[in-house]
């Protein structure tokens, strides 16, 4: 059982990308996790809130109505990834503050908003998504943003 063990970030990373597996979304399966301390305190995958139908059911909104992707937010039925895993920390009353998070995108501005003033300080993104103002105010608020793309294919793994 020889070779080299993923870095911690590499490791959170592939969380991620295992976490968004089970995302609801027809247009884009995302999923996140809230780390302190080299700890998991928190996961999650965006889709419909808790006992509400999921896209998967009802087809999908935004395609319904020629919602263009990064606009018009609230015409959507599920949460975000990251909106789901800050509130499973409320629901379950753990603290996030000083916080990474690690994420199969890139954070949008509301998402972005969310992070910064429940204290995570870094995030950690494999895949793009434009969002000027997302970026402008994480960069004021200090909000450390990290791209890191995939580096293990998936089923690939270091021991």
């Amino acid at each position: 059982m020889g070779g080299e063990r993923p870095s911690w970030d590499e490791y959170f990373m592939a969380i991620a990308r295992q976490v968004a597996s089970r995302s609801t979304c027809l247009r884009r399966r995302v999923g996140c996790l809230i780390v302190l301390e080299k700890r998991i305190v928190t996961t999650g995958y965006n889709g419909a809130p808790m006992g509400l139908a999921h896209c998967l059911q009802t087809g999908c909104l935004r395609e319904r109505e020629g919602v263009p992707s990064g606009e018009r937010h609230e015409l959507c039925r599920g949460l975000h990834a990251e909106q789901n895993a800050l509130l499973q920390a409320a629901y379950h009353g753990v603290s996030v503050r000083g916080g990474t998070l690690y994420c199969t995108h890139r954070p949008c501005v509301l998402c972005t908003k969310m992070l910064i003033n429940s204290g995570i300080v870094r995030v950690f993104f494999a895949e793009g998504y434009e969002d000027r103002l997302a970026e402008v105010m994480a960069k004021e608020a200090g909000l450390k943003m990290v791209h890191f793309p995939n580096t293990l294919d998936e089923g690939e793994g270091r021991s």
